[in-house]
């Protein structure tokens, strides 16, 4: 590593035979130095239009030109504060929010590589993908500094952890506090010149097995989520506001409530609180136009939705699990609005399948996403006929480059993208699904790995055996269950079951705890000794 900049993140991408084949966006000529912040706020500041709202919250407000500043100062801050340099990896760790936002796109101005995290990461998640990715600055949410701090012992690159606060008015400045830095620093950082292709995020996914593998991205692959997804499916305007639910540390949120407003100078509304209830009444008070959440939130809005006022909504975006034909018939029978469904990935940074308006069909994820191309895939990587089932495998702009990992060769072979997801396509280029190849489970848009959520239980003294699968569940699309064989001497009780789900929040994210406990005397298996999950399942439908 050198003093200017640090090629961590570049001396462990893939090497070129196994990264995917990058297509050109169509329309677009990206210049070959680039810095995505200054596309996303200097290039709006310079149209004049720096008056205009760029990010609101209930208690916060900035205009273009208010977040530039603070971007400017906060990226000025660390580089001569903080001592980061270009390269560098700085873990943001925050509720959604105006000033986690502006963070973001100062570390990347800055010339850092963001790797953000969500708040109910526990420690030992945290030391996994702070090791991973040798983070060497980490900045937190005030309130959420405990479970970090407890990390410095076994995170030996992490060099300094800066807190914020949400706010909006005077705050007592603290000396670990970055707005105190911010305070005394009069000086405006100006981006970092960059190369279109240099990595300036880490998104983290659990994938099939509970090791997150860090996905790269580049500057063009965020300018090009939203010259694709963004530009073609949404046409958003500069009067549009956005909202929704998911966290900016999912590749999700990060284009539907940041990239893709600032791209077409518009304005974003980032709520703590994405619950379905607390989302109807946001936008009954702040009338946003673009709506960005899960299927299985868009199901629970439909219990209380008569009772708010949200005609304001254009459109609204369904993504992270398959959306159900009956949730989209409800939704358009009881809002006249068509749920626009799409398909991304982590890897793939955002949605490259979808459709909206008249395109739409019900029951279907949509067409390739201009930029894009897709086909379906036999088991030996031949495109199957139309109508049959296979994976899917997509190739873009943007594409699967995992940080030092070999299952690299896995999501990513002859240059195709294999998402794991099993699909057909009909013969007028319509994508339909039919089911996950593995063992994710997603849960309430939440990706959870099965054995990641067994070895939380087998920490248990009183668990002897386990296996965890997702099953339907109308509220979330799935829910966690686990099957439990209990050592010698346990009794299975209600309480013993409380107890072992307690337990898996305490070790891992409480979102990946199971909903329901079923005690077995034993479980299936093959001859080799494997777990057949599919068999729990299948005893569970029956």
């Amino acid at each position: 590593m050198s003093k200017r900049f640090d090629s961590f993140v570049r001396d462990r991408m893939p090497e070129a035979h196994s990264q995917p084949d990058l297509l050109k966006v169509p329309g677009r000529a990206y210049s070959p130095r680039l810095n995505v912040v200054e596309e996303l706020l200097d290039y709006w500041i310079a149209r004049g239009y720096g008056a205009r709202p760029a990010l609101m919250s209930p208690s916060t407000k900035w205009t273009y030109d208010e977040l530039f500043v603070r971007v400017s100062r906060y990226a000025a801050v660390l580089r001569h504060r903080l001592g980061v340099i270009p390269g560098n990896r700085v873990l943001l760790r925050g509720r959604n929010s105006p000033m986690l936002a502006a963070l973001h796109l100062a570390v990347i101005r800055a010339g850092g590589v963001v790797v953000s995290t969500m708040p109910l990461l526990r420690k030992n998640e945290l030391v996994t993908i702070i090791n991973k990715a040798e983070i060497s600055h980490a900045i937190c949410e005030g309130d959420l500094l405990g479970e970090l701090e407890t990390c410095r012992s076994k995170c030996r690159s992490l060099r300094s952890i800066t807190s914020y606060r949400v706010y909006s008015g005077p705050v007592e400045l603290g000396s670990a506090d970055i707005d105190a830095f911010a305070a005394t620093e009069t000086r405006f950082a100006d981006a970092y010149r960059s190369r279109s292709d240099t990595p300036c995020l880490i998104a983290f996914t659990s994938g099939t097995t509970g090791k997150p593998k860090g996905a790269i991205h580049t500057h063009r692959d965020l300018l090009a989520i939203c010259d694709t997804f963004s530009e073609h499916i949404l046409q958003p305007t500069s009067d549009d506001l956005f909202c929704g639910s998911p966290s900016l540390a999912f590749t999700y949120g990060l284009g539907g409530l940041l990239l893709f407003p600032l791209r077409a100078g518009a304005c974003s509304l980032l709520l703590e609180d994405g619950r379905p209830a607390s989302l109807l009444q946001a936008i009954e008070t702040y009338r946003p136009s673009i709506c960005f959440t899960a299927p299985t939130a868009y199901r629970a809005m439909l219990k209380s939705i008569n009772d708010f006022d949200i005609r304001s909504l254009r459109k609204c975006v369904s993504a992270g699990e398959a959306l159900p034909r009956a949730t989209f018939e409800e939704f358009l029978l009881v809002t006249g609005l068509k749920l626009i469904d799409g398909i991304g990935s982590t890897e793939m940074l955002h949605v490259f399948i979808s459709a909206a308006g008249d395109a739409i069909r019900p029951g279907s994820t949509g067409k390739v996403v201009p930029g894009y191309l897709a086909t379906i895939l036999d088991d030996q990587g031949n495109e199957v006929p139309s109508g049959d089932v296979g994976w899917l495998a997509v190739k873009g702009p943007t594409g699967c480059r995992y940080l030092s990992d070999d299952r690299q060769n896995v999501y990513v072979k002859n240059g195709w993208n294999i998402t794991g997801d099993a699909y057909s396509r009909d013969d007028d280029g319509y994508f339909w699904f039919q089911s996950r190849m593995d063992d994710l489970i997603v849960t309430s848009g939440y990706k959870v790995a099965a054995p990641e959520v067994e070895s939380a239980l087998l920490e248990h003294p009183a668990v002897a055996e386990c296996a965890v699968v997702g099953v339907p569940c109308l509220d979330r699309g799935h829910s966690v269950k686990a099957y439990i064989i209990l050592r010698t001497g346990m009794k299975k009780t209600n309480r013993l079951s409380e107890t072992l789900i307690d337990h898996v929040k305490t070790v891992i994210a409480p979102y990946k705890a199971p909903r329901e406990v079923v005690f077995v005397k034993g479980l299936p298996k093959t001859l080799t000794g494997k777990l057949k999950r599919f068999a729990l399942r299948a005893q569970h439908a029956a």
